[in-house]
């Protein structure tokens, strides 16, 4: 079965996701739980914008997953987090093993007009959810900008970024999906939480 939403649907289930995403987050940083813990690195809020989730959050010092891209390019995602708003984060590192800078490519943003005219990020990158039959794309806020990092051009020679990328959950049944990004191969991930 398909489904197919009109532009407008599509803009008013992300408005809601974001909504319902704001309150779950604002309800956990009041509580003074386990947030107090972790620092917050400055350079890492404003090279994804400010306000974005901390790509440190619930990441292992072990990829879940290493995928070879183009111009030396290595993503190593170390972790893929469902949380109770219904939303699955992706952590994890974008390095260049390259010996020279590394110049990002834009089809790593996609191809749809909406997040390419944000800049670059990781907009393009799709989880495929083989047991449901369904592809899930990167979150967008309501001015259609990625839930993912952004403000990135080039990494310079042996340099990693942290990135994240915020998808709707597949069923809590789903686990195991495949992470897709352009120009990279597909990576079998495990989702916790």
């Amino acid at each position: 079965m398909s489904m197919r939403f009109t532009a407008k649907a599509r803009r008013g289930m992300v408005a809601l996701a974001v909504v319902t995403g704001l309150a779950v987050g604002a309800a956990a940083c009041g509580g003074g739980g386990d947030d107090d813990k972790k620092p917050q690195s400055s350079s890492s809020a404003s090279r994804t914008g400010g306000s974005q989730p901390d790509p440190q959050e619930g990441q292992s010092k072990d990829p879940i997953a290493e995928l070879k891209g183009p111009s030396g390019l290595l993503l190593q995602i170390t972790s893929a987090v469902r949380d109770s708003g219904g939303f699955v984060t992706v952590n994890g590192a974008l390095k260049n093993d390259s010996g020279s800078e590394a110049v990002i490519p834009s089809a790593l943003s996609g191809n749809e007009t909406e997040i390419m005219n944000n800049g670059l990020s990781l907009g393009g990158a799709t989880l495929v959810d083989a047991k449901s039959k369904k592809r899930y794309y990167v979150l967008r806020d309501t001015e259609g900008r990625p839930l993912t990092t952004t403000g990135f051009s080039t990494i310079k020679a042996g340099e990693s970024i942290d990135v994240f990328l915020q998808f709707p959950a597949p069923p809590a049944s789903s686990t195991d999906v495949s992470f897709q990004l352009p120009l990279f191969p597909s990576g079998v991930i495990k989702i916790s939480g």
